[in-house]
Parts: C-alpha cells; sequence; structure tokens
C-alpha cells in the first residue's frame, strides 16, 4: 500500500545566525516589495531561527537575507514587520542590557528610548504601526538598527564602547 502524501508543510530547518564580521549585518537591507508564499516560508524560517538561538528578535540580513524585515516575540509582542521606520521615540531613556544573536556571548549596557513607534508591514503587505515601552521598545528599536545596517554596539559610547572595542575585536 502506497503511503499518502499531506499536504502539511513541516516546520523549517532553523537557519545560522550571521555573526559580526559578516559584511550583510551591515548593509541596509532591500525593501520587501512582493508579499508572498515566499514572503510567508521567510518569516516561518525567520521564527524557527530566533526561536533555535533563544531570541527575542531577528531580521532577516542576520540569516543573509538582504529583505528589509525582522520578526520579533518580546514580552507577548509577535509580529511580522516589513519595511519597518521608526517613527517616534520617548525623550525619556533607559540604559539596559542588551545583547545580540550576531554577537554571541557579550552583552553591554545601551541607551535606548523608553517608548518607541515603529511603522512597516505586515506579512500580507497591510499597515502595521507598533508601539512598546521598556523591553519591547528595546527590541523595536535594536531590529530597526539591523535593517538599516547598524548593529547595537554602534549605540554604546564612553568605555562601555571601549570595552566592547576590546572584547568584541570586529567591532
Amino acid at each position: 500500500m502506497a503511503k499518502r502524501r499531506t499536504t502539511a508543510r513541516r516546520a523549517p530547518k532553523p537557519a545560522p545566525v550571521r555573526q559580526l564580521g559578516d559584511p550583510v549585518l551591515r548593509t541596509k537591507a532591500d525593501p520587501v516589495t512582493v508579499f508572498d508564499e515566499a514572503l510567508a516560508a521567510t518569516v516561518e524560517l525567520m521564527f524557527a531561527s530566533m526561536y533555535q538561538a533563544r531570541g527575542v528578535g531577528l531580521a532577516a540580513n542576520q540569516i543573509g537575507l538582504s529583505h528589509a524585515l525582522f520578526v520579533m516575540d518580546c514580552e507577548g509582542v509577535v509580529a511580522v514587520v516589513a519595511n519597518p521606520r521608526i517613527t517616534e521615540l520617548s525623550e525619556e531613556v533607559e540604559t539596559g542590557p542588551e545583547g545580540c544573536l550576531s554577537v554571541s556571548g557579550h552583552s553591554y549596557p545601551t541607551a535606548r528610548a523608553r517608548r518607541a513607534t515603529v511603522v512597516g508591514q505586515d506579512q500580507t503587505g497591510a499597515p502595521i504601526e507598533i508601539t512598546g515601552e521598556g523591553e519591547v521598545a528595546r527590541c523595536l528599536q535594536h531590529e530597526s538598527d539591523h535593517v538599516i545596517g547598524k548593529v547595537y554596539l554602534d549605540r554604546l559610547s564612553g568605555d562601555v564602547r571601549r570595552r566592547a572595542r576590546q572584547e568584541v575585536e570586529t567591532v
């Protein structure tokens, strides 16, 4: 008897997270213009990769894709944001520990706006706006930075920046 074919899709195998020094992390991503099954598959891959690495956010360039796209699952906020743009940052700033899946094993106190709003499109192309405070705001800012070719280490200053440069050779 032949096996019956099923149409259920398997979860994608997580992609390795690119590490600091990989040029894709320092390159501005291309806008997402097509919202189709291929993008849906990319989103699935990104979530699988983020969860495998135990992160709360992941930008497409962190797995080698030059798409202006990030996913997040931070403090109950689960989202897909294509073509993200920060539209509002509070004047109130919080300095807190921040790390990055692309800078494994390191965390540094990083100043970020306490509240942030990001606009973009969801994976279907529909407009999306997310406003968050605290860790959600930090995640929105961190992932939006990745899309424009920045890493959180670029936000450091003074002694913290000097220490990071000593500890992370490719900054």
